[in-house]
């Protein structure tokens, strides 16, 4: 079986960007939880994974749900 590689790599990056605005969380700030949290990552860095530039690994999104409170699927939801 092949993997189809044509299809989007990063998934969960505009889900994070609403899930932050929600919050009313600024990236600069997101990224400082972040890395409180033990995910070393820049405000860049987040800003690239949102725009859909860079994949997010599965220890970056597991950090990220656990920053926004939410559940590891709700990164996953709501694709185009």
């Amino acid at each position: 079986m092949e993997h189809d590689t044509t299809g989007p790599r990063n998934l969960i990056g505009a889900q994070v960007q609403r899930l932050r605005l929600m919050r009313g969380l600024t990236q600069e700030q997101l990224a400082a939880k972040c890395q409180i949290a033990g995910l070393d990552i820049s405000r860049s860095t987040l800003a690239k994974i949102e725009a859909g530039l860079r994949c997010a690994t599965d220890h970056d999104v597991w950090v990220i749900a656990k920053i926004l409170k939410v559940p590891l699927a709700e990164l996953f939801s709501k694709q185009k």
